[in-house]
């Protein structure tokens, strides 16, 4: 930052752009749109060999998205995330008994409903004493006290969380009826769609062929109606009148194995 308050001048605009005086948002919007920031992670044989430990920038950098976010990028996905800015934290699903243990009072998680209950994270009720177990296990902090940089660890629980909590699981049942009702004339049009909206890519054959595999796994599986009601009936979206409930299913598990891919929770 330039001396006395003043920030470095747009370079999209030139030396003799129009300086802003402590305007946080310009100089946000001056980082983001830099070359610099734009850079794909992939790196090729001439910069490895020039900066390989990146300390020149020679590549973007590449990290799990933080916790709240790894939830909100599932919503947006599947269009579930709720767009409204401000207001009250919200109190999205958890188990019964979750706050069981707490006294003075003793009370019990009220689940909010309706478009509360797709807000972003960062809107997600904070009980310090106990708090939300998806944000934990993605590394957020504990707000006990301040946090210059978040720890980015790897562990078994969240791919659990990817998996089998409620709000993913949602998640994945409302991406699965876009996929139906959109995504291509067939199987392989409509995976190629799916796979693309989250990750940012088209799928390689090898990988195509796994999820195609597992579709027809699960069609079997999905021959019970029983099993067909208990998944499709995870969360309070429902599936459109009409739809093959069926197919819901098991596209509901093929897109929660999407949405538990590394790139699909990982910025690139």
């Amino acid at each position: 930052m330039a001396s006395g308050g003043r920030q470095p001048p747009d370079a999209h605009q030139g030396a003799d752009a129009p300086r802003s005086p402590w305007n946080v948002k310009h100089i946000v919007r001056l980082m983001v749109t830099s070359s610099t920031y734009r850079q794909a992670s992939v790196e090729t044989p001439a910069t490895r060999e020039r900066d390989p430990f990146n300390k020149l920038f020679a590549r973007q950098s590449r990290w799990r998205l933080d916790a709240e976010f790894v939830r909100d990028n599932a919503l947006s996905i599947s269009g579930l995330l709720s767009p409204t800015i401000g207001g009250p934290s919200v109190k999205p699903y958890q188990p019964p008994g979750y706050w069981s243990a707490l006294n003075f009072p003793t009370r019990e998680w009220q689940k909010d409903s309706g478009e509360k209950t797709y807000r972003r994270g960062m809107y997600t009720h904070w009980q310090r004493s106990f708090p939300h177990p998806a944000m934990i296990a993605f590394d957020a902090p504990s707000r006990e006290e301040c946090t210059c940089e978040r720890a980015r660890s790897n562990i078994p629980q969240q791919a659990l969380v990817l998996l089998n909590d409620p709000e993913f699981v949602e998640a994945a049942k409302s991406f699965a009826v876009k996929i139906l009702a959109g995504g291509g004339p067939n199987d392989a049009a409509k995976l190629s769609w799916a796979f693309e909206k989250a990750t940012g890519r088209t799928p390689k054959e090898k990988e195509k062929k796994i999820l195609l595999d597992l579709l027809a796994k699960h069609r079997k599986e999905y021959a019970d109606a029983n099993e067909v009601a208990k998944l499709t009936g995870i969360g309070e979206s429902k599936v459109p009148a009409g739809m093959k409930m069926a197919e819901v299913a098991a596209w509901t598990n093929v897109c929660r194995a999407i949405l538990n891919l590394h790139e699909t929770i990982t910025r690139q």
